[in-house]
């Protein structure tokens, strides 16, 4: 097997999921990523852009193919993978629309015997703010649809992505300030736990500690102000196969970066 070029351990697959914020912005970035880590799957979230924008020749000549969904400048998502690709789904039974429009917020994907989700969760934008049901609708039905695949005891299931929920106090670097906003109240960190409820395991936690996102704004890079909002649930089958999880802080560093860094397991 490959060694694990971010740490020096001997590992079978790599996953990692990566909101990277315009992948036109960011290719270059996106590719130099799977060449140095040797990841063998990526989720991505919020590609900005429509199939004939996106950059699949970049990918292609660095050994990958992709599946992705986008309909628009917004939102969008995309696995990648060098273990192939099979049993794609631009949606999910259930998706939640908004606005009567279906989002591009979701897509899954088998990659040599893993199943995996990419979501970009819904901002939910304001406590009484309609986005705010429709995210945690989306969470619902997305828990349901991974619940039915689970029906299947031997499925290797990834549920990654952006879930912009921050499931406990210590994920924002300063809970009062999100007083009275989403991402922290209590609606959501239920549903962001409902995945746990239906057998799933939340797999990067108890191995890595760090945050996933710093915004652009009042410095908050450096001042290390940021959010764990970034997460990989894992199937009982996976969850224990599973050997190691890293958050790529240096991925924020440097021109051009994404507001996010990429999320791995091995296993």
């Amino acid at each position: 097997m490959p060694g694990n070029a971010l740490n020096g351990s001997v590992r079978g697959m790599r996953l990692a999921t990566w909101n990277v914020n315009s992948i036109r912005a960011r290719v270059d970035r996106v590719v130099e990523f799977l060449k140095r880590s040797d990841t063998d799957v990526l989720a991505i979230q919020e590609l900005k852009c429509k199939p004939d924008q996106f950059p699949f020749d970049a990918f292609k000549e660095a050994g990958y193919e992709v599946e992705m969904v986008g309909y628009n400048q917004w939102n969008g998502v995309a696995i990648i993978s060098r273990v192939g690709i099979e049993d794609v789904s631009t949606s999910f039974p259930g998706q939640p629309q908004f606005k009567d429009k279906l989002e591009a917020r979701a897509i899954g994907a088998t990659c040599g015997g893993l199943r995996v989700w990419s979501l970009y969760v819904p901002h939910g934008r304001a406590l009484d703010d309609p986005h705010y049901e429709y995210k945690l609708e989306f969470l619902s039905k997305m828990a349901d649809q991974a619940a039915a695949e689970m029906a299947d005891e031997d499925l290797k299931l990834a549920v990654v992505g952006d879930f912009n929920v921050a499931p406990r106090d210590e994920d924002v670097w300063d809970i009062s300030v999100f007083d009275g906003h989403t991402h922290v109240s209590q609606p959501e960190r239920d549903a962001f736990e409902h995945f746990a409820e239906i057998g799933m395991e939340e797999v990067t936690r108890e191995r890595v500690t760090n945050y996933t996102y710093w915004d652009y704004q009042k410095l908050r890079f450096p001042k290390n102000e940021g959010m764990r909002i970034d997460f990989i649930y894992a199937s009982p089958a996976l969850a224990k196969a599973v050997t190691n999880a890293e958050i790529d802080r240096d991925e924020r560093k440097g021109k051009g970066a994404s507001d996010h860094v990429p999320v791995i397991i091995d296993f």
